[in-house]
């Protein structure tokens, strides 16, 4: 769908030069989260801007019919906006500085900190691009955020003052005065006034900037301040959640080992299996699926993937905290499915059968992809998960689909247990204890995608069915 020669030669020669240069591996733009976001604001904003622009007079028609073709293929507000939030995700899960992801560098916050990942190539964010993510986090109230990534935008724009980029939709001024405002609502009023002067620096005449410089002198002069600055809404950084880990030699017995669980379907390959922890029970299968099988699980999926929900009382609804796409495939979609549910039943010993599992799952992560921590079996009878008639969840299967560089990690709270993604590796664990109670250590997260693009396949089995399979044991607490 492109267009004639001579509106690209006339109009997008910048704009495609900007874009080929950035873009020369095809993977890069889903590597790097900061590409990504770059990538998604020249879609939503850039390109409009270079159609509807006074280069374009000329080739109006032909520019807005080739733009008319492909727009409901771009990235709209809400992507552009739901990438910013994702760079705030990463900055607070893994404590990245703001300065150092505006100059493409993925690094802890503080000084002589490593880099936590080092993408093949640097990409950096404009001033414009730091006002944006400030904008999208001001917006909301979310002050905290607004000042950090504003502070870097009017940074930026102090450097090219008096440049003019032709990509920018925002200012200097614009940057300052959001910046003044995020300040007077995190009770820093003296720094308020100071950046409010700074913009009539540049626009005098403005009058509500104006009457804002006075209400900021005027609450100094009473001796009034604000409260202090709040902390983040997001999640908190990884370590927090986690807590100290287990030195190696305070771990309980842990081995690898081939096992066929008296399966014939297992004799002449057994399951490579790593006990990853002994309570909660969670174990991790390599090469439990090849390449060639995932990559077809990819492609069915692909065309149905939809925002992911969660269970709201008896509702299932969107959620800020679990972010991805999924779709659903049975097991009559493709032989591959079938193969692969022939497998988890072999390895785990339990039904699989109609109704006593759910269809797969396939869930694709992309930039900042999370989950926050929760369970996956049910702990109302409310949940939908009820609806199923065949009891609470017993156990998840979870396969990686793909690699990722860095992030991602299948993170157990309680157990202070991390277990990062090992592509066609099967991690499974039980939900429920022999009694049927759920087992609370089995709360966990999906950490946030830092570099890469994350695809699991979910495999949820049902309590019912499994009577003979895992019985009660001898102890009513087990």
């Amino acid at each position: 769908r492109s267009l004639a020669p001579s509106v690209t030669q006339r109009v997008h020669c910048r704009f495609y030069e900007k874009v080929r240069a950035l873009h020369q591996d095809p993977k890069a733009s889903v590597d790097n989260p900061l590409l990504a976001f770059s990538l998604i604001k020249r879609l939503h904003s850039g390109w409009p801007n270079v159609v509807y622009s006074d280069e374009a007079t000329e080739n109006t028609q032909a520019l807005h019919a080739g733009f008319r073709e492909v727009e409901q293929e771009l990235p709209g507000a809400e992507d552009l906006d739901g990438a910013a939030r994702a760079l705030m995700r990463l900055q607070d899960v893994y404590a990245l500085s703001v300065k150092g992801m505006a100059n493409g560098v993925f690094q802890r916050a503080g000084a002589a900190r490593p880099l936590l990942y080092s993408p093949g190539r640097r990409v950096s964010l404009s001033a414009d691009d730091c006002f944006h993510v400030g904008k999208v986090a001001y917006d909301t109230g979310d002050y905290y955020h607004s000042i950090a990534w504003l502070e870097e935008a009017v940074s930026l724009f102090r450097l090219s003052y008096g440049n003019w980029n032709l990509d920018d939709r925002s200012s200097l001024e614009d940057a300052l005065d959001h910046l003044a405002f995020s300040y007077f609502m995190a009770g820093n009023v003296s720094h308020a006034l100071s950046l409010s002067k700074e913009f009539l620096h540049y626009d005098p005449s403005n009058q509500r900037v104006v009457r804002n410089v006075a209400k900021y002198e005027k609450l100094l002069e009473t001796g009034m301040r604000g409260c202090p600055c709040p902390p983040p809404r997001h999640c908190p950084p990884l370590q927090t959640l986690l807590g100290p880990q287990m030195a190696p030699e305070q771990l309980p017995h842990l081995s690898c080992s081939y096992e066929t669980n008296g399966s014939p379907y297992l004799l002449l390959q057994p399951a490579k299996k790593e006990m990853v922890q002994i309570q909660p029970y969670v174990a991790l299968y390599h090469d439990f699926i090849s390449d060639a099988e995932a990559e077809t699980i990819k492609g069915l999926a692909g065309p149905w993937l939809q925002r992911s929900v969660v269970a709201s009382g008896e509702k299932q609804q969107e959620a800020e905290y679990r972010i991805s796409k999924s779709a659903w495939l049975k097991d009559t979609a493709d032989p591959a499915v079938r193969a692969l549910e022939q497998r988890i039943a072999a390895v785990t010993g339990l039904d699989l059968r109609p109704p006593y599992a759910e269809y797969l799952q396939v869930v694709n992560y992309g930039l900042g992809g999370h989950y926050e921590p929760h369970f996956d079996h049910a702990t109302s009878r409310k949940s939908p998960l009820y609806r199923m008639k065949s009891g609470n969840r017993i156990a998840t299967v979870m396969i990686y689909l793909s690699a990722v560089e860095a992030g991602g990690s299948t993170a157990f709270i309680y157990a202070n247990l991390s277990v990062p993604v090992v592509k066609n590796a099967a991690l499974f664990w039980w939900n429920l204890r022999r009694n049927g109670d759920g087992d609370g250590d089995t709360l966990h997260a999906g950490c946030p995608v830092l570099a890469g693009d994350k695809w699991v396949a979910n495999k949820w089995i049902h309590e019912h069915g499994q009577e003979f399979r895992r019985p009660c044991g001898a102890d009513p607490r087990d």
